[in-house]
């Protein structure tokens, strides 16, 4: 692809560059060339490039923006590169600066009820989307013209942009653009940097709530020999992650929560490949708390840059008046301080059992940018409206129909 020039900076980014310790770049240097990645090959070409771009510019938040992540992703839910069939094909937008990679913006191109739609690389694993991208004076603008290159070379319908992080490199870009908020929820977190050790940072729950968490111990270890087992890399890892995904399902039908995503056999074998860790790892670890040897409770977490990602915890319904994910929870919390972590992210949403251990909370948003009058209309309609509107008339169903629905799914 031929270099877009970015434009001169501006007075303010003079002063931002002064202020940050930038030094503005001449111009002939800040050209920067855009370029699309469609192909598998060309995507696994980037990874030395991709992997040293988030090395020197990634933060914990953008976890699954790194390119181990996103290779295993391709692996199960990546399409054959054909345009025009369910399954999602590459758009990853690439910006180089003097042959130097700055920006990787991972994208995929999907039909979607006869739109043309680009969505974010990952999902439904990856819980949060970004732009990695180099800190520079001008990111605004380099920011801009990647937005302007992609919508040209693609003309999509509908950008789809999922669980956005209010602090995320490229929400400023939705404030320019005439996007949809069409979704609004909240990811807990524990600063952890916030004291020293556990035992210390235990201290700001209230006295109860620690005793609660000491008979629920008790308790538990009067079932059988208790024992938490935790695992980075290998069969055991991978066995556990799918032993857990297992558990997930038996918990969505118990409580006849419908998940397509969660039912897809493709979720648990990326999670059995991430977790075994054979090649590409991507800081998937496994805990599990047993009980005389079986699973009580399962979790697996992500880590990245001294943050660690609760991504899925569960337990054995057999084990569900012993609170074992509470107790596992708490073991996960512990060990991050033993990691050297300084946040343990809750993900959204913000559950009332995340929250009886977080501290705060930091916003995410589901974006919709429609770019043709068909995605206008299905994102005022549809995302705007009727689908939560489907999700609110499938809660109000009796319990015992729901759970029909959610059997039916996981048999299908």
């Amino acid at each position: 692809m031929p270099a877009t020039a970015v434009p001169c900076l501006d007075p303010a980014q003079r002063a931002h560059a002064s202020a940050t310790g930038f030094e503005p770049l001449p111009e002939e240097d800040r050209a920067c060339a855009f370029a699309l990645v469609t192909e598998r090959g060309a995507f696994d070409a980037l990874e030395s490039e991709w992997t040293a771009l988030f090395d020197r510019a990634g933060h914990g938040t953008q976890v699954f923006q790194t390119f181990n992540w996103n290779w295993h992703w391709c692996n199960h839910y990546l399409g054959d590169g054909s345009w025009g069939n369910a399954a999602p094909a590459l758009a990853v937008v690439t910006a180089r600066r003097a042959g130097r990679l700055v920006m990787v913006w991972p994208l995929v191109r999907e039909r979607v009820a006869g739109l043309c739609q680009l969505s974010w690389m990952g999902e439904p694993v990856s819980q949060y989307g970004d732009v990695l991208m180099e800190e520079q004076p001008d990111a605004p603008a380099l920011l801009r013209e990647a937005w302007s290159f992609l919508t040209a070379e693609l003309t999509p319908d509908l950008v789809r942009l999922r669980k956005v992080r209010d602090d995320a490199s490229v929400a400023p870009l939705f404030a320019q653009c005439d996007a949809l908020p069409t979704l609004r929820l909240e990811a807990p977190y524990l600063d952890l940097a916030s004291a020293k050790d556990f035992a210390a940072y235990e201290q700001r729950y209230s006295p109860r709530s620690r005793r609660n968490r000491g008979r629920l111990l008790r308790r538990f270890a009067e079932r059988g020999a208790m024992a938490l087992e935790c695992h980075q890399e290998g069969p055991q890892a991978r066995d556990l992650a799918t032993h857990a995904i297992a558990l997930k399902q038996d918990w969505l039908k118990d409580r006849g929560i419908v998940s397509p995503a969660l039912f897809d056999p493709r979720m648990a074998a990326f999670f059995a490949d991430v977790a075994q860790g054979s090649t590409h790892p991507a800081g998937c670890q496994v805990s599990a708390l047993t009980c005389d040897g079986e699973a009580a409770a399962i979790e697996i977490t992500v880590l990245c840059k001294e943050r660690t990602v609760m991504h899925v915890i569960v337990f054995n319904l057999a084990y569900e008046k012993a609170g074992a994910g509470v107790l596992l929870l708490q073991e996960s919390i512990s060990r991050a301080f033993d990691n050297g972590c300084r946040t343990f992210d809750l993900l959204a949403p913000a559950d009332g059992y995340k929250l009886d251990w977080a501290d705060a909370v930091t916003g995410v948003t589901d974006w919709a940018l429609p770019l043709s009058l068909k995605g206008w209309l299905y994102a005022r309609v549809y995302l705007g409206f009727a689908r939560e509107g489907i999700k609110r008339a499938l809660s109000a169903l009796p319990a015992s129909v729901r759970r029909r629905l959610a059997a039916g799914v996981g048999s299908s």
